[in-house]
């Protein structure tokens, strides 16, 4: 038993994923860095719950709500809270008042709490009421555009909007990628290959520091409970 995760893309362009997660005989996980500030909505013991997470910049250890059923949005990077700047919430979160299991408060207003078929609807109600924004300075330098500004403007916007530097946000999708295609099979060597790391140790210490795993447990599905979809459940 572990955490079920399922996962999907949206298509919306201020969200980057909308996921679902179930905890079952487990009381802690493994979490990952990650380089998005999401919303996220839960429920246990027939109580509803609501909070904001923000980007994690290193892996650890998280207590898990035994019997819990969530549901996460993931926004892209470079959008941000009106009320909260992303800076603000890296390595941590904020919870959100008078929540219910119809209804929750964030930035002075009340809303529908959304299911995994309804966050793009919030999304879209959140950015028409002004309360998410967006950075399009940023959303064209992840697309690879060179912006007509300075690398030091790019990189203070940058940081401004996603609370992290582009080099540590590279860093970070990449470790992310390499558990992904070790879960799925592939051998450290081809993953050396396929994302640029040096070596092996180097990918070794991108894990360490950013997956919380090894080659091997990643490969074999073993380490406990994992803030991460990898397609399979990890046990311990």
């Amino acid at each position: 038993m572990g955490l079920r995760f399922e996962t999907r893309r949206s298509d919306s362009v201020w969200v980057d994923t909308v996921w679902t997660c179930t905890s079952e005989q487990v009381t802690e996980m493994t979490s990952v860095a990650g380089v998005r500030w999401g919303l996220v909505f839960w429920e246990q013991a027939g109580r509803a719950y609501a909070g904001i997470t923000g980007p994690e910049t290193r892996t650890g250890t998280a207590p898990v709500t035994e019997g819990a059923t969530f549901t996460g949005i993931e926004f892209a990077v470079g959008t941000s809270l009106r009320a909260v700047p992303t800076p603000a919430l890296v390595d941590g979160g904020i919870g959100l008042p008078d929540t219910t299991r119809r209804t929750f408060r964030l930035d002075g207003a009340r809303w529908e709490t959304p299911g995994p078929d309804d966050a793009e609807a919030l999304v879209e109600s959140l950015v028409r009421a002004g309360i998410v924004v967006r950075d399009l300075l940023v959303a064209e330098v992840l697309r690879g555009h060179r912006p007509a500004v300075s690398e030091r403007t790019v990189e203070r916007r940058f940081r401004a909007a996603t609370g992290l530097t582009r080099g540590g946000v590279r860093q970070i999708e990449r470790a992310r990628r390499a558990a992904e295609l070790l879960a799925a099979g592939d051998q450290g060597a081809d993953v050396v290959a396929k994302l640029d790391y040096f070596d092996e140790p180097h990918l070794a210490r991108a894990l360490r520091t950013y997956v919380g795993r090894t080659v091997r447990q990643l490969r074999e599905g073993v380490g406990g409970a994992i803030a991460l979809d990898l397609d399979q459940r990890l046990t311990s």
